[in-house]
């Protein structure tokens, strides 16, 4: 089971038209995608605006995404909650509706404790059988689950396969690797360290930047799986500037202006994300027109 998720796995943007989600280009999304040769896709991630989705909403994102992907790479659907009981909603919908994995950000705002993370955590594996990845990203949620608290979830459920690691920290991530079985899954969740943490020991990425370059993130980490370090590493700083440009304001902003000015989808955000000032769509232009994916 842990071998579904590996390589290169696009955290998808979500669409929208007139403030509401845009089935069809998001269809076309997923499409373009696979077309690409991408090793998994993410609905309902934070990269997905899965703040601002109404129930009925991100229900309906999850259930268009398996539908379009139609059993052709893994789907990891998006279920957190800083809510314990509206996360076991979430997931349980994501396991009826067929999604291979589910994707559980730590409680933001809350702020609990390791051992309250132990317990969020547990109360869903109780109640679910699909695979949870679990999904810690302090910049956003305000608290840092630890190495031990993942290890200790990772022998305690053995539907909890795995991690989207975004720290940033390379010396967590050792930790983590260290600390969990060995075939527990660790994901980077920042494209800047997936190949860093591949040479370290982990499994792939959930990526940004492969909503617009899904080919050449999936080339990266089949380099690497491969033995081809060396293209590995090219590709990792051919990708590098692109990596950055997609956080020149709070993503999703930048990573769907880029998908609008690629002719893909409206670059429409909902609030409280804004449209990104001027000057650095122009900066966003400048890097995408040097990486020729505009003219």
């Amino acid at each position: 089971m842990s071998k579904l998720f590996h390589g290169a796995i696009t955290a998808l943007v979500t669409p929208f038209k007139d403030n509401h989600v845009d089935e069809a280009a998001y269809r076309k999304l997923i499409d373009e995608q696979i077309a690409q040769g991408i090793h998994g896709l993410v609905p309902c991630g934070s990269t997905g605006e899965s703040a601002t989705l109404s129930h009925k909403e991100h229900e309906e994102v999850i259930e268009i995404c398996i539908d379009q992907v139609h059993g052709r790479v893994p789907v990891l659907a998006g279920s957190g909650s800083n809510n314990t009981v509206e996360a076991i909603h979430l997931t349980k919908f994501a396991q009826k509706a067929g999604a291979d994995g589910a994707l559980l950000i730590t409680p933001y705002y809350n702020k609990p404790t390791q051992e309250g993370l132990y317990q969020h955590y547990a109360a869903v594996a109780k109640k679910v059988e699909i695979p949870m990845i679990l999904y810690n990203v302090p910049g956003r949620t305000g608290c840092n689950m630890l190495p031990p608290v993942l290890g200790r979830l990772a022998r305690d459920f053995s539907n909890i396969i795995g991690v989207k690691e975004a720290t940033g920290s390379l010396s967590q991530g050792s930790e983590v690797i260290e600390s969990c079985p060995e075939n527990f899954l660790v994901l980077s969740g920042d494209d800047f360290t997936a190949l860093p943490l591949m040479m370290i020991g982990g499994a792939g990425v959930i990526s940004v930047s492969s909503n617009i370059v899904p080919k050449d993130m999936a080339l990266m980490c089949e380099a690497f799986e491969a033995g081809n370090y060396k293209e590995a590493v090219r590709l990792h700083h051919h990708l590098f500037a692109l990596h950055k440009a997609m956080f020149i304001e709070t993503n999703p902003t930048p990573v769907k202006k880029a998908l609008e000015l690629m002719g893909q989808i409206s670059g429409d955000v909902r609030l409280p994300l804004c449209n990104m000032q001027p000057e650095n769509v122009a900066k966003l232009r400048e890097v995408l027109v040097k990486y020729g994916l505009v003219k």
